[in-house]
């Protein structure tokens, strides 16, 4: 596999039935365009493309491959990623026709760029082992799929027993071996996880999990929170790895001398995820159930949204969808919108919104906060002890 730069130049296509709208598909251009910013690329050519069906071959059509072929020999294109999830033969006929050009590009649909993200941002083992998992689910049928559609174009069942299909099916063996292993890794890390939580069950420790869309503010929370230095930073995906910090509620006075518990108190735990994302295959909530676990096991969600965005809304229904995936759904919630202090410094204020959202998510007990500054924590706070230690 050739290798490509560090900042490698990138076209992107979107392929988007003829009837969505212009401000869903300029969203999911916007998200793409981030998705790649994050991974470290540089954007040289993006197109959208209506279509009313894929095309079977190449997902994106014969005319199509050929413009964007010649666009990445005037721009020095390296990588052609494509923002929906590409069937193996698509990507193998792409990436052939593209060899053929005598282009030295790498193909990458929407799953392959988050997949190079994760393992970017990777730290623990854990997180490490999830994405790898990941990476084999979604190259194991891309293998197959490129052993087949070598055969055919060789003559199909006449190379059946043929060296091709010998190395594909030693692939396909080596990748079996390999799911295997990193699943049985990840078993004993969940093992451990699962005693944790036990143990903490039976100290009699609350638990919060933060949710939230990719981007959200969710980390800058649980540090505003807790002061436990998880990494904050203005990228997707920069949190893979769940960090779980404290949050001490003191007693109340027992008397009019007893000045908040003379410093008796209970501990709340509370943890940060990964964050969710617009059309999540479910091979990656999979590879990070373990994870994710921490999610289904809390006493309390705070689903934390950036209200500044635009698509808020959507973005919520995504989250939404993905708790319902995990079954969590029906746990209790608060809505955090989070980040008023940028809509208060871009002169929008975030007043005029409130009453509106507050009436709209009513069930969900919504409230407003900004992480950076503080303003809007301590009512958090008392909301969450009111949940939980009244």
């Amino acid at each position: 596999m050739p290798q490509i730069p560090r900042k490698p130049r990138a076209i992107l296509i979107d392929v988007i039935p003829p009837s969505m709208d212009a401000r869903t598909a300029a969203r999911r251009m916007y998200e793409l365009e981030s998705l790649v910013g994050t991974y470290g690329g540089i954007i040289v050519v993006k197109q959208i493309q209506k279509r009313g069906l894929p095309d079977y071959r190449t997902y994106i059509g014969p005319g199509k491959l050929e413009e964007l072929a010649q666009l990445a020999k005037s721009e020095r294109a390296e990588v052609l990623i494509i923002n929906n999830l590409m069937k193996p033969g698509q990507m193998y006929n792409v990436a052939e026709y593209l060899r053929k050009q005598k282009l030295r590009m790498q193909v990458w649909d929407r799953v392959d760029l988050i997949l190079k993200i994760f393992a970017k941002h990777a730290k623990t083992s854990e997180a490490k082992l999830q994405i790898k998992l990941a990476a084999i689910r979604h190259m194991g049928p891309r293998i197959f799929g490129i052993g087949q559609e070598m055969m055919q174009q060789a003559g199909g069942t006449g190379t059946r027993g043929g060296q091709g299909e010998t190395n594909t099916e030693m692939m396909k063996r080596h990748m079996f071996e390999q799911e295997k292993k990193t699943k049985r890794d990840l078993e004993r890390l969940a093992v451990a996880r699962e005693n944790h939580r036990k143990r903490r069950d039976r100290v009699g420790f609350k638990t919060v999990s933060v949710v939230g869309y990719t981007n959200a503010g969710k980390s800058s929370l649980v540090n505003a929170l807790t002061k436990k230095g998880a990494l904050v930073a203005d990228a997707l995906f920069a949190t893979l790895d769940t960090h779980i910090g404290k949050m001490w509620f003191p007693d109340p006075p027992v008397s009019p001398l007893d000045k908040g518990g003379m410093g008796r108190g209970t501990d709340v735990l509370i943890s940060d995820t990964i964050g969710f994302i617009q059309d999540l295959p479910p091979k990656l909530i999979d590879a990070f159930r373990s994870t994710l676990d921490e999610t289904v096991d809390a006493d309390l969600l705070l689903h934390v949204i950036d209200v500044s965005d635009p698509f808020l809304h959507e973005k919520i229904a995504e989250v939404e969808d993905v708790l319902t995936k995990l079954k969590v759904d029906g746990a209790p919630k608060i809505y955090v919108f989070n980040k008023i202090d940028l809509m208060k410094r871009a002169g929008k204020g975030v007043l005029p919104y409130a009453p509106t959202l507050k009436k709209r998510y009513a069930d969900f007990a919504p409230l407003f906060v900004a992480a950076h500054t503080g303003e809007g924590l301590e009512a958090l706070k008392a909301e969450i002890g009111k949940r939980l230690l009244a």
